[in-house]
């Protein structure tokens, strides 16, 4: 099945603001633009992704594109505010080119891999509806994956997966959800910079590998989260000294 991919990107200067007590803006920024850059590689590069849409006022958001051979679709441009209505205006205008399917992800999904896209569209192609890929609190929604009678309202944001569920089984949509590490870690906060970083030392490569692994950044964030999680676990700490 071939498919289509928008992946909407908030502007990068603000971008992972509850990392701020482990990262500096610019390292902020550098993450986050890494994350983009290994999510549009394996889009770029799936032979079931007929096209890629970056939707983006970010100043880098035309390079990225350009980079990875995607098309740049400038936020302010589409007349809405807001992720929801940006996403849902976005995939009006991808769906009146043809009638492939449409992948919606977010750009922070460092671990992301071509076979969790082929999971996604091959469950698509076999089971039709939405394919619903939640982050790993399963809470919120870090992928959808449907054609133009599965649109549901878009409610990504705190408590979406749960807001997907519902919208489509008012409108009677098939959901199918698929559990897969790639897709559900995005990185937002401290303990999931930690699992990505696990994830780096056990062999994950593309350009976070590259901004964190042997780096004096990448150690020192290691040592920071290890200081963290000691703080957390006092009882713990206490055993491991005795």
């Amino acid at each position: 099945m071939k498919a289509r991919a928008l992946v909407p990107l908030k502007d990068l200067v603000e971008a992972k603001s509850r990392l701020s007590g482990l990262l500096s803006p610019a390292q902020r920024r550098a993450l986050a633009q890494a994350m983009v850059e290994d999510v549009l590689c394996v889009l770029a590069d799936h032979p079931d992704i007929a096209s890629v849409t970056l939707v983006s006022d970010d100043p880098s958001a035309q390079m990225l594109a350009t980079k990875y051979g995607s098309r740049h679709w400038l936020e302010s441009a589409l007349g809405c505010r807001g992720l929801n209505p940006v996403i849902d205006k976005s995939c009006e205008l991808l769906l009146r080119e043809n009638d492939h399917a449409i992948v919606v992800l977010h750009a922070d999904l460092p671990c992301l891999t071509a076979a969790d896209i082929s999971e996604v569209l091959d469950t698509l192609d076999r089971q039709g509806g939405l394919v619903l890929g939640c982050d790993r609190h399963q809470k919120g929604t870090n992928l959808l994956a449907f054609d133009v009678a599965s649109k549901v309202e878009f409610s990504f944001g705190a408590g979406s997966c749960a807001a997907h569920l519902a919208s489509a089984d008012a409108r009677g949509i098939q959901v199918c959800r698929v559990h897969r590490p790639g897709i559900a870690l995005d990185i937002d906060e401290p303990r999931d910079l930690a699992l990505l970083l696990q994830h780096i030392e056990s062999g994950l490569g593309g350009h976070c590998s590259q901004l964190f692994f042997g780096t004096a950044l990448g150690s020192r964030i290691a040592t920071q989260l290890a200081s963290l999680d000691s703080g957390r676990h006092p009882t713990q700490q206490h055993r491991l000294k005795a």
